[in-house]
């Protein structure tokens, strides 16, 4: 029998699903004919690449090292098809871009607009998650291009620094008068008495607002977690509430206020992820020079 594609996605489905069943009704195919296609494959290949025998179907070792070349077979056919189908001269294209919750609140609007404007013919996938699913994202291909910060980062990322991004404590413009004045600096410790907005625990921000909080011990009362940055924004407006944002969306936004911290909080360099070794569509090139260019024009600080 000759070896087709759907053999190694038939084979994957049934791995990731861990049954038949379940992975045939992603497949749309009846698991009878499911089944076989797996036996045909394994008959070619000359080995069991699954174990029947327990509750869920499992991989056997010679399945487990199968199924890894078989999803880098299918991450480098996409590659492919993609670089044949990649026009240089931009008239059509298309960017999967994957980013965490700070960059949607300042970078993602005037980034499409700046990518609409140059190349009307380029359409955009914007995806918001945690950095360690950016990065994972990456190796697997579902990704072309990520915006997160400075590492430690998996085996076989590539991160290219962009800028450097300050952050503060912000309040409602309109905060009452038990907040501190403009200029005055507020020491951290004193935070320890204030209710605060935070990022949840999975956004790298958090890990960075909660070891500048440990480095001066300091435990914060953190009476509301949320998963994006606009909701932290409507939380404060709308509480005596403070949180910790990017200076660069407290400036952008009126009913915001900076409040000086003493001492600030660290700044962190911006990057740009993207798989190593990986192919670089022009989509993706004419991205990474508009996304420079936007940095220079906004006057960022270099990382």
């Amino acid at each position: 029998m000759a070896l087709e594609l759907r053999h190694l996605r038939y084979l994957i489905a049934v791995a990731e699903h861990g049954s038949f069943t379940r992975a045939a009704e992603e497949l749309r195919i009846s698991q009878p004919t499911l089944s076989q296609q797996v036996k045909q494959l394994e008959r070619t290949v000359g080995a069991q690449l699954l174990d029947r025998t327990g509750r869920a179907v499992r991989l056997t070792d010679a399945g487990a090292t199968y199924v890894h070349y078989a999803r880098g077979a299918l991450r480098d056919l996409a590659a492919a098809e993609r670089a044949v189908t990649d026009l240089a001269d931009l008239s059509r294209g298309h960017l999967r871009l994957a980013l965490t919750p700070t960059f949607t609140a300042y970078l993602v609007g005037p980034l499409s607009a700046e990518l609409h404007a140059a190349h009307p013919g380029i359409t955009l996938d914007v995806r918001e998650m945690p950095q360690d699913r950016i990065e994972a994202g990456l190796l697997a291909d579902e990704h072309d291009l990520g915006l997160g910060f400075h590492g430690p980062h998996l085996p076989g990322i590539a991160a290219a620094p962009l800028f450097t991004e300050t952050l503060g404590l912000v309040t409602a413009a309109a905060a009452g008068p038990d907040h501190p004045g403009a200029g005055e600096a507020l020491p951290v410790r004193d935070l320890a008495q204030r209710r605060l907005a935070l990022l949840s625990g999975d956004f790298a921000t958090r890990g960075h607002v909660d070891a500048y909080f440990a480095a001066h011990g300091v435990r914060p009362h953190v009476a509301v977690e949320a998963n994006s940055v606009q909701a932290l924004t409507e939380i404060v407006r709308s509480t005596p509430l403070a949180t910790v944002l990017p200076d660069a969306v407290t400036d952008d936004h009126p009913h915001l206020r900076p409040v000086p911290l003493d001492p600030a909080l660290p700044p962190r360099t911006v990057t740009l992820l993207r798989r190593d070794s990986a192919y670089e569509s022009a989509a993706a090139r004419a991205f990474t020079e508009l996304l420079r260019d936007l940095v220079r024009a906004r006057g960022y600080r270099p990382a």
